[in-house]
């Protein structure tokens, strides 16, 4: 039996797939509700929202992702992040799923990755369950219903949670499998319900195809002044560093929450939504955010709620810290409607420092960006995992190394040449502690945050005046309206600076052992950044 809009060229049994039961193409998000809800995959929450927890992966399975290593890819991915498959044991992987699949319903769900037509790929996404095909709507680009009778996939993903895969026979590590075969333009996914390893890893074909065509593909937010996507800015940073929170700025235009390219014309959104984080979410703090977990079809995963009242719990982590919900871009009242902007005026670097010895702000030269960029530095703070009992730093390059099938070279050297194209202001902010490391200190004022970054946004910081930084070589503003000027020297905020000293040494040796890695691959002017 088959349902729904799909080009009669393009039908599953033209891939080769056949033996289904049925096959649903492209269900709007009112049937793929209610399609879910009848196969048992979760309840109708508040609003109209699908509420659902996603088992033992509440997260991605990094470990569990695999390149295939044909000829066509060998020299040009970054084998030490990217754990290979042969691809013969990804033929015995696609065909064993295939057969699993024989006799079970799937949906369908025709989508594209990309604003800019220009440089858009179009992403099948083939899913055993409906919510995933929601999740999918969602998270990437929806096509207009007529484009459907001329769409052809560019790539497609099968994503196969109940397939259990078997390490010896298939080359991989456990049961759970994510395998991406740029030659077969195919990605599979077993034994996850985890929905974000959809989005994933149609970020990390993106991240391998577009720097080939001179696109900058980033792991970022980005926003824009009102009126004017010239205006735009840009905002790396890991998770917990606030990238989220301080591009979803009422005052600025919203291009996209976490993955974005940049080409010759500026910028653009791979994504159609956002997947945000729901730990501790409030009205007051984020109220455009925690409005959507009560708008109709959200995703709200691995969230604790009440089952009389179906309230959502956004404190009790028992099920993951990992909470989340996605929703769709035009949810967010101050979102763009092209997801476009224009080349980045400015570049904001966020970072959590737990070590109490970062400024709140510093303005970097396009060398110390790259430097700051192939770094990638945030840090973990005691008790947020075992073992875990004084900071420890964590440093993911590009802010996105399990998402980076390049070596990190490559993304850094596009953003250094278009930020020396284009003129750029880059800012490394810190969203962490002041006054001391984490335990001792307080977290950064978020006032203090914005204030700067407004500064910074509208250009009159550039109008400041600043010192040299000792440790790391970048400029600090001495004094900014509406700031505390203590802030702005953390030696000076600490009660001993002989401690911050140490502190600082500390850390600026671990950038060092860190970055020992890219140093033959990096230019001078980048090597004398990475010494101050």
């Amino acid at each position: 039996m088959e349902t729904g809009r799909v080009n009669p060229n393009q039908r599953l049994e033209d891939q080769g797939i056949t033996g289904l039961d049925k096959v649903h193409y492209n269900l709007i998000e009112p049937a793929l509700i209610e399609a879910a809800i009848t196969r048992g995959e979760g309840h109708l929450g508040q609003g109209g929202t699908f509420l659902v927890t996603t088992g033992e992966h509440t997260g991605r399975s990094p470990k569990d992702k695999h390149v295939v290593r044909t000829p066509d890819v060998e020299d040009t991915i970054w084998w030490e992040n990217n754990r290979p498959m042969t691809p013969e044991a990804f033929d015995q992987l696609h065909a064993d799923m295939m057969e699993h699949l024989k006799g079970g319903e799937v949906f369908v769900e025709d989508l594209y990755v990309g604003a800019d037509p220009a440089n858009r790929l179009d992403v099948r996404v083939i899913t055993e369950m409906a919510w995933h095909g929601l999740f999918s709507r969602h998270l990437l680009r929806r096509p207009d219903p007529a484009e459907l009778d001329s769409y052809v996939p560019g790539f497609t993903v099968i994503n196969c949670p109940s397939f259990k895969a078997a390490p010896e026979r298939h080359g991989c590590r456990t049961k759970t499998v994510v395998a991406m075969n740029f030659d077969k333009k195919l990605i599979l996914i077993g034994d996850t319900e985890y929905a974000g390893e959809i989005k994933k890893s149609v970020f990390t074909l993106m991240n391998y195809i577009l720097p080939a065509k001179g696109i900058m593909p980033m792991h970022c937010s980005a926003n824009h002044a009102p009126g004017n996507p010239v205006d735009t800015a840009v905002f790396f940073g890991l998770s917990g560093t606030g990238k989220t929170t301080l591009s979803a700025d009422p005052a600025r235009t919203l291009i996209g929450d976490d993955e974005h390219g940049w080409s010759d014309t500026g910028t653009f959104n791979f994504e159609g939504g956002c997947y945000a984080k729901t730990i501790n979410l409030s009205a007051e703090a984020e109220p455009e955010i925690y409005a959507t977990t009560g708008k109709f079809g959200t995703v709200v995963e691995n969230m604790v709620y009440d089952e009389q009242t179906y309230d959502l719990d956004f404190e009790n982590d028992s099920l993951t810290a990992n909470m989340r919900c996605a929703y769709p871009l035009h949810y967010i009242s101050n979102a763009s409607d092209t997801a476009m902007g224009g080349h980045p005026k400015n570049i904001i670097m966020l970072t959590c420092d737990a070590f109490g010895v970062l400024p709140p702000i510093a303005r970097l030269t396009p060398a110390q960006a790259m430097y700051h960029f192939l770094s990638g530095f945030t840090a973990k703070v005691a008790g947020t995992e075992k073992g875990v009992t004084e900071p420890q730093p964590t440093f993911s390059t590009c802010f996105g190394a399990p998402f980076m099938p390049r070596r990190p070279e490559v993304y850094g050297n596009l953003l250094r040449e278009k930020i020396a194209k284009h003129g750029a202001t880059c800012w490394l902010v810190n969203t962490g502690w002041t006054g001391g490391a984490f335990g001792t200190g307080s977290r950064m004022p978020i006032k203090a945050t914005r204030t700067l970054l407004t500064a910074a946004l509208d250009g009159s910081l550039n109008d400041a005046e600043f010192r040299k930084d000792p440790n790391f070589g970048f400029e600090v503003p001495l004094a900014v309206e509406g700031v505390p000027e203590v802030l702005l020297d953390p030696r000076r905020t600490w009660a001993d600076a002989e401690a911050y000293d140490a502190q600082a040494t500390k850390l600026v040796g671990m950038f060092a052992e860190n970055f020992a890695q890219y140093l033959p691959f990096i230019d001078d002017d980048v090597k004398e950044a990475a010494i101050g």
